[in-house]
């Protein structure tokens, strides 16, 4: 197996070129999707129809694929031990997600009797059934490799999971005084009879089916219970250390305890089997914008009903016997395909809070600080820095603190007169919200896009703007048909009677928690362009009229589609020229089908495509004649890829843009977006430096085969390269 380990990796020091790099397979590949369909095959001539299904991916698919990825990430043994498990409940994290919303649409679609298809032609039916074969394939060997590897490593390393039947004698007596005291009071039982109905479970909620056997306090025979586990409840219990075997750190899970002292909460009567399952619920919310007169309240309703959807997995523990099982399913109207029987608990997500509370530094990714440019570590007043020139900020590697401090000043800034902001998911405690209620208290102008509809965010953001509105700004909820996805801020301060402008743009939210583990970067300006056309953007935004023509800016559902066109076809114009034409793509998806088609053309003129796609991607590269010249690579690592930037040679004149947004419709279309210029030559230079060092990774990197399977780079004989380490080398404070 290979060493990338981030002692080992090499870092870039130069910057890297364009020769690729030595590959091979994994010791270990995931199994593959069956992407191709049947009887189809990709026509070669350069006259092809561009918008034959053969040539695209299924997007749900290549969803899947990318969260199996991550998932390979558990085996690589150049992470840390701990992000390895990290990686596997990141994996669960992920599916849970996955059926909310992707899955749970294809079962409305195949209820309705819907049988529209996507670029790839597949039917809803067809799809479905395959991610449902993956799906379970996976799950299975997620839990194998759950119990047969971490765990035994884990244990290795002192960190153990004591099981029931190897409690200690004071471990047990611990246990029964814990269970009475703190779950007991807020556990209820829930006996199923005629005047019991069964109840109405949370979506994701722990639970248990009882088999009693005797009669209650009234008389009533034994027959079925449910012990829903209150979310209140930690699923993962660390016990005392004075309990623990020297050298170890030991914790029992919630299921466990529910499992040893089920029968002192039916008394009188015999447990004879106690099982544990999680149903996962259709959590997305279909608003129709035509019946909406207020936003705010129709989205609460919708948060309420959307605990209680219609059920699209049930995952019980594969000890529970059939009965039970045919027993829930047809509680939950499932089919016989919905059902995941697991080796282990059914809620692993919930171990994530376990990492937090480990004291094994030597397990986990060693800590760094997020560097500062220069001409920021020694500013007294960050607008007169950004007055002097533009500042492009790369997070995590640098710092995000120089966007909160921003705001922190033009709130007790006298100078400072209005702040405009959009927030898509910013945290429960942002300090950037704090920084707008201070404004709004001072008696400045503060104008909030709040978008309410952020998927899973949506209560916080509720609760913000409540915030917000009391502070005394004005919030807005941008545009009922499209989401607010625009990263944006901007300011008007009086510099000695004259209105002076700065502006922040960026590809990744405002949320101080997610900076420390997304890549993202954040442009902080004083372009009086720039900071024109984000103001127009606002004005758009609050008003109901035109916007003004936007000089410098992209954005969308407008001009964005179109100019990523227009610069792709001005690529192969040149290739066709005869000259050298190259771009580089990275985002996080690329599924919209006229952009993949003018990729295709550009390949199909020579244009060099190089794309960084992190997750779904529905073009398939390799295909004689049409796309011989694009890769597309994944990168996975100890941080998120969350960057969307995009360079184009441009006849030697090279363009780079950074992007809220990613390659596909709902981005395009129906949301509101931007799409930056890096104007300053450097800073330019400096991400295409960036991208390039994406392209040279042989550790993080997985290729896209035309089968529709990715194939991690290797580094052979080579030196390790990882482009995330040689980023964090580059830019992180010096310690």
């Amino acid at each position: 197996m290979k060493d990338c380990s981030p002692d080992k990796a090499l870092v870039l020091t130069h910057q890297p070129n364009n020769s690729s790099v030595e590959e091979s397979g994994i010791d270990n590949p995931p199994p593959r999707l069956n992407q191709t369909r049947a009887g189809i095959k990709p026509k070669p001539q350069t006259d092809a129809d561009l918008s034959d299904p053969s040539l695209y991916f299924n997007r749900e698919l290549s969803h899947l694929q990318f969260n199996i990825r991550v998932l390979e990430q558990a085996l690589d043994e150049s992470h840390p031990l701990l992000n390895r498990l990290m990686f596997l409940l990141i994996f669960s994290s992920n599916l849970d997600e996955f059926f909310e919303i992707r899955v749970a649409g294809f079962k409305r679609q195949i209820a309705l009797g819907d049988t529209r298809t996507g670029a790839d032609g597949r039917s809803p039916r067809a799809v479905f059934n395959e991610i449902s074969a993956v799906a379970h394939k996976q799950i299975e060997r997620q839990y194998k490799i759950l119990n047969d590897v971490l765990l035994p490593e884990l244990l290795k390393h002192g960190l153990r999971f004591r099981r029931r039947d190897d409690w200690t004698k004071a471990q047990h007596e611990w246990v029964q005084d814990y269970f009475e005291r703190k779950i007991m009071p807020v556990i209820s039982p829930i006996g199923l009879d005629p005047s019991h109905p069964f109840p109405r479970l949370v979506n994701k909620s722990l639970n248990f089916i009882v088999q009693l056997e005797g009669k209650d306090a009234f008389g009533r025979e034994g027959g079925l219970a449910i012990l829903p586990a209150p979310r209140s409840l930690p699923r993962v219990i660390m016990l005392p250390q004075e309990l623990c075997e020297e050298g170890f750190t030991e914790s029992v899970f919630l299921s466990s305890m529910i499992h040893a002292h089920a029968e002192e909460m039916f008394p009188g009567m015999t447990v004879r089997g106690c099982y544990q399952f999680r149903l996962t619920r259709n959590a997305d919310m279909l608003m129709d914008p035509e019946g909406v007169s207020d936003l705010a309240s129709a989205l609460r309703g919708e948060l309420l009903a959307s605990r209680y959807g219609s059920g699209v997995r049930l995952e019980v523990v594969d000890t529970c016997p059939e009965e039970l099982i045919t027993f829930l399913r047809k509680q939950f109207e499932l089919e016989e395909g919905d059902i995941y029987r697991v080796n282990g608990p059914v809620n692993l997500t919930r171990m994530i809070s376990l990492i937090d509370h480990v004291e094994l530094p030597d397990l986990v990714y060693r800590p760094f600080t997020p560097g500062l440019p220069k001409n920021l570590s020694k500013s007294s007043s960050l607008f007169d820095t950004i007055a002097a020139g533009d500042i492009l900020l790369h997070h995590p590697f640098q710092s995000f603190t120089p966007v909160e401090d921003l705001m922190a000043e033009a709130a007790r800034d006298p100078g400072v007169l209005a702040i405009k902001q959009t927030l898509y998911r910013t945290g429960a405690d942002s300090p950037i919200v704090n920084s707008l209620v201070e404004a709004a208290r001072n008696g400045k102008e503060v104008t909030v896009v709040i978008e309410l509809r952020a998927r899973f965010d949506e209560a916080d953001n509720l609760s913000l703007a409540s915030r917000l509105q009391e502070a005394g700004a004005i919030v807005i909820y941008g545009v009922m048909a499209y989401k607010t996805h625009a990263k944006m801020m901007h300011i008007v301060r009086n510099e000695n009677g004259k209105l002076c402008h700065y502006a922040h743009l960026g590809t990744g939210n405002y949320h101080s928690k997610t900076a420390r583990l997304y890549t993202d970067y954040s442009l902080i300006t004083a372009n009086p362009s720039l900071c024109e056309d984000v103001h127009q953007v606002f004005q758009q935004l609050s008003g109901m009229g035109r916007a003004r023509r936007i000089e410098t800016l992209l954005h969308a559902p407008f001009t964005l589609h179109g100019g990523m066109v227009s610069m792709i076809e001005r690529e192969a114009v040149e290739a066709r020229k005869g000259k050298r034409a190259h771009l580089i793509i990275k985002c996080n998806s690329l599924t919209e089908p006229k952009l993949i088609q003018a990729l295709y053309r550009a390949s199909q003129a020579g244009v060099e495509c190089d794309l960084i796609i992190r997750g779904q991607c529905c073009l398939r590269p390799g295909v004689s004649g049409i796309s011989d010249n694009i890769r597309v690579r994944s990168i996975i690592g100890r941080f998120l890829e969350h960057t969307r930037v995009f360079y184009f040679h441009n006849g030697g004149n090279s363009e780079v843009w950074a992007s809220s947004a990613d390659f596909m419709s709902r981005n395009m279309f129906n949301r509101v977006e931007t799409c930056f210029p890096l104007l300053d030559k450097k800073m330019a230079a400096r991400v295409r430096k960036d991208l390039e060092t994406y392209l040279v990774d042989n550790c993080q990197s997985w290729l896209l085969q035309p089968d529709g399977n990715y194939i991690q780079q290797q580094p052979g004989k080579a030196a390790p390269i990882s482009a995330q380490e040689t980023l964090l080398y580059a830019y992180a404070a010096k310690t």
